[in-house]
């Protein structure tokens, strides 16, 4: 599975961007897809996750009633609106899948296998 994250850029605090992941590959099996983040100094956390097909989905506290996660199985995209971004919220973000029939939602970075290249998100105040 490879993947390609894209949408990041410069915003002002308050401001939404919605960040777009472009999966290809093994993709009929299903798989669990994330989106982490890390800042300059920080380790990699989560930020949400979503299941293949049921639209089970885990927020990070940090984001959770800003951030949503979605995605189009049809066209293989996964999707991370995130509205009210604050300068915390300045970060590489990544998106990354589980192996190919790990369908659930994964809440760890352990849980997933393949990884984008990232899209920087700046956020200034």
């Amino acid at each position: 599975v490879q993947l390609q994250a894209s949408g990041g850029g410069l915003v002002q605090a308050g401001a939404s961007l919605r960040l777009s992941c472009a999966t290809s590959g093994r993709t009929y099996d299903g798989y669990g897809v994330g989106w982490f983040r890390q800042a300059p100094g920080k380790e990699r956390g989560i930020v949400a996750a979503i299941s293949w097909s049921i639209g089970d989905t885990y927020y990070a506290d940090s984001v959770n009633g800003r951030f949503t996660i979605s995605r189009d199985n049809a066209k293989n995209m996964v999707y991370l609106q995130m509205n009210s971004l604050k300068p915390e919220d300045t970060a590489t973000y990544y998106c990354a899948a589980r192996r190919p029939g790990r369908t659930a939602v994964g809440q760890q970075s352990s849980d997933y296998h393949f990884w984008g290249q990232g899209t920087l998100v700046t956020v200034s105040s």
